[in-house]
């Protein structure tokens, strides 16, 4: 029984016929991805009061709705381990905004549809392939811009930002292509609430700018390369 054990394990771990084994020996490797994303914000409360109303509001996003993302992939490679990728990338999604007031239990809502062009510079560090797939880590840095901010809301946010990106995923080297599923997750560096509010009609929404202090752009992103 245990000489059969061995013997299983032995055929497991055996090498099987590489596709496209020469893929990796290129300097330079191009393709284009598509994705689906989740976008937030995570804001900094103050619990201010509104001095006329006695009003307390308390900001957060309370759910998530998926968009959209797509990109073209440029990869330069360093030497075996290390690769420097530039991803021209769109995304498109929203945020559901909640206004949550503390003495009436009284809710408000606003939806801010973004729509990011980025650039990402990643750095990417894969493993030693083996048969045909190869696992990899990438962290880099995103500056994006964001096209669809619109003026006259409870809240503006700036266009632009800049992300730190961390994430991981696996190289699969198919018959006729190479298969890349990656997840990574996106922080904004900037404060991109817009507190001097000169664009607002209705000043009775000024209070929700007045609550926060801080509201930072939060993104998950799931993509699937093809080279």
């Amino acid at each position: 029984m245990c000489g059969l054990c061995c013997c299983l394990s032995a055929v497991a771990q055996e090498p099987r016929i590489q596709n496209r084994p020469y893929i990796d020996q290129r300097l330079l490797h191009y393709g284009f991805f598509v994705g689906l994303n989740m976008m937030d914000m995570e804001f900094q409360n103050n619990g201010y009061v509104d001095p006329t109303t006695g009003q307390q509001w308390y900001s957060e996003v309370d759910s998530y709705q998926p968009g959209f993302s797509v990109g073209v992939l440029g990869e330069l490679k360093l030497n075996q381990t290390l690769s420097l990728r530039v991803l021209p990338t769109i995304h498109f999604g929203q945020k559901h905004v909640v206004f949550h007031e503390q003495t009436t239990g009284r809710d408000s809502t606003q939806n801010i549809k973004s729509t990011y062009v980025t650039l990402p510079i990643h750095l990417k560090i894969a493993a030693p392939r083996y048969n045909n797939f190869r696992p990899y880590a990438t962290v880099g840095v995103a500056p994006s811009i964001d096209l669809t901010t619109r003026k006259h809301q409870a809240l503006l946010t700036e266009r632009m930002d800049c992300f730190i990106e961390i994430g991981g995923g696996c190289d699969f080297y198919l018959p006729y292509f190479k298969l890349i599923p990656e997840l990574k997750f996106c922080f904004g560096l900037r404060d991109i609430l817009v507190h001097d509010r000169n664009d607002l009609i209705d000043e009775s929404l000024l209070k929700y700018t007045k609550a926060i202090d801080k509201a930072s752009s939060r993104m998950i992103v799931l993509t699937f390369y093809f080279e």
